[in-house]
């Protein structure tokens, strides 16, 4: 573990049942680093999915190490992953999970309600980064007055909002036409020059093949990494 490292899996593996067991991770091992871009890709059943939940502390490994930021999370109790996971992880899905009897601000600050920050501290950081993605003057909207592209935004805007080590995004332009989906990359690309490190999730080779860093998964098992590639 370096300094620079945000996100680290040591042999990681996750079985489901007891007879006949399911193994849907098979000694997962890959590092992170501060600023990076990478995407996880694979087919359906692949376990790109599980391991969306292992790395934000959603689940558990069966066995392996986890660490976000330097905290093996298998150390933690309950209310310490929450913590962990409040501070250190945003996340962006495919559906966007927005409330809709809420603001576009609101569903922003709602990003830090389970941190302990101050509902004021939360307003204005949900404006900062309502402004980096572009939706500054819809702040008092709500979400069912705007369109697929902008929903998204919202929910990166939320996910970005505490500044976490690091940003899950899964299939982040998977419910947006091809244009939109463009445009979402290209603000994800655009908050990942700012420093914002970024992994994200995919079935999409092609869209995978846009990112500096490719990690593809299958049967549970990484059958390549491009860092590695390169590094060699």
């Amino acid at each position: 573990m370096t300094d620079t490292t945000v996100l680290e899996l040591e042999r990681v593996t996750k079985e489901y049942g007891e007879e006949a067991p399911v193994h849907a991770l098979r000694g997962v091992s890959f590092s992170v680093r501060r600023g990076e871009m990478v995407a996880i890709v694979g087919q359906s059943g692949s376990g790109k999915s599980t391991l969306l939940h292992i790395m934000g502390t959603l689940d558990q490994p069966t066995s392996g190490v986890v660490r976000v930021d330097g905290v093996d999370a298998a150390q933690l109790d309950d209310r310490e992953v929450s913590s962990l996971r409040a501070h250190k992880i945003g996340f962006v899905f495919q559906q966007f999970f927005l409330a809709e009897h809420a603001t576009v601000r609101e569903n922003v600050a709602d990003g830090l309600l389970y941190a302990g920050v101050p509902a004021i501290e939360r307003f204005q950081l949900a404006d900062l980064a309502l402004e980096r993605v572009g939706l500054a003057d819809r702040a008092d909207s709500r979400p069912s007055t705007l369109s697929g592209g902008q929903r998204q935004r919202v929910a990166i805007a939320r996910a970005i909002l505490g500044q976490p080590a690091v940003v899950l995004a899964d299939e982040p332009t998977g419910s947006l036409d091809s244009a939109t989906g463009a445009s979402i990359m290209e603000l994800i690309r655009e908050l990942n020059a700012s420093g914002t490190t970024i992994v994200m999730i995919t079935h999409d080779t092609a869209l995978a093949g846009q990112l500096p860093r490719q990690v593809r998964l299958l049967d549970g098992r990484i059958v390549s990494d491009s860092d590695h590639q390169e590094r060699a």
